[in-house]
């Protein structure tokens, strides 16, 4: 009778919805890991990097998804409607935090329908110029930019380099005129051939044409210098505070068990922390974080408030 009583109550148990979930363990089947670019980009490497590590790691697949579209909109959208148990999961960008002050009717609430799961990496930028600039260094070129206009190159509008530009422009007091390309290479291109006297890019592309002599690296917009570059400075030498980087994140709809989030981000960091992981991102030229999904939040909220003001100053749209 007593075994009768306990299978009875295993068996009422098992019709709560959640429960058989949560006695399962995580995860007991393939992951799905949404990347909003197409094949090839950084952060679909980045994502394949990350999603190997972690098939290893939980013995299921990590299978990459790439759902490009709308400014990351796409991809990320699936993410926020997905189930909350934690097998289907999104790359974010920095587009994350600035799509909600640059896109009217976003599908989600970007502040409310996902967990915050890791912030990955963060993606260092370089202000560079074609080297017949006359500018040295940050302070020659606010100088410079203070007696004329100065035009500078970006991939688009409203990409990360440009909201970063324009951060400069209002923290140093600059004039400057944006010219935005469809993309990063046209836009390098027309730098190195003087047709544009400067550039805001991440250092991975950057910086092959500082050493060939192409371009001139003024200064990083991370807030401390970079061991690997120790010899270029940061703009917060010269502008005290100033900060902008791109950042590569994981997140997964809003919901999910806090026991799955919390094994997910300790899983990534553990996998930062490894050797060949790290060789892997400084080859891509970016600095592994590996955060809590607290400090995740913390950092999407801070962010999501920060460039909302600077494209507001700035007047910045997209159609």
């Amino acid at each position: 009778m007593i075994r009768a009583f306990r299978a009875a109550l295993l068996g009422a148990a098992l019709l709560v919805p959640g429960f058989a979930s949560a006695q399962e363990a995580f995860p007991s089947h393939p992951v799905k890991l949404i990347v909003p670019f197409p094949a090839g980009g950084p952060t679909d490497v980045m994502g394949r990097i990350l999603g190997d590590k972690l098939t290893a790691a939980w013995g299921q697949p990590v299978v990459i998804e790439n759902r490009p579209g709308a400014g990351t909109v796409v991809g990320t959208n699936l993410v926020a409607k997905a189930k909350p148990d934690g097998y289907t999961l999104g790359m974010v960008i920095s587009a994350h935090t600035v799509n909600p002050s640059l896109r009217a009717n976003l599908p989600y609430d970007t502040l409310h329908d996902f967990s915050n799961i890791s912030l990955l990496v963060f993606a260092p930028f370089v202000i560079a110029v074609n080297a017949a600039v006359p500018a040295k260094d940050m302070k020659e070129l606010i100088a410079l930019g203070k007696t004329k206009p100065l035009d500078y190159a970006t991939p688009g509008t409203g990409t990360m380099t440009h909201l970063a530009t324009e951060l400069l422009a209002q923290q140093s007091g600059i004039r400057l005129n944006h010219i935005p390309y469809q993309g990063s290479a046209p836009a390098l291109t027309d730098v190195i051939a003087g047709r544009v006297p400067i550039m805001v890019d991440v250092l991975y592309s950057t910086m092959p044409h500082v050493r060939e002599g192409k371009l001139r690296a003024l200064a990083i917009m991370s807030p401390a210098r970079l061991p690997e570059y120790a010899d270029i400075p940061t703009v917060a030498e010269t502008l005290p505070g100033f900060e902008a980087r791109s950042v590569i994140g994981v997140v997964g709809p809003a919901g999910m068990p806090k026991a799955v989030v919390d094994k997910i981000s300790a899983d990534i960091a553990a996998a930062e922390k490894t050797d060949d992981f790290r060789r892997r991102m400084q080859d891509l030229v970016v600095e592994p974080v590996g955060s809590t999904p607290e400090q995740f939040d913390a950092f999407i909220q801070a962010d999501v408030a920060k460039w909302a003001k600077i494209i507001k100053a700035a007047g910045i749209t997209i159609e």
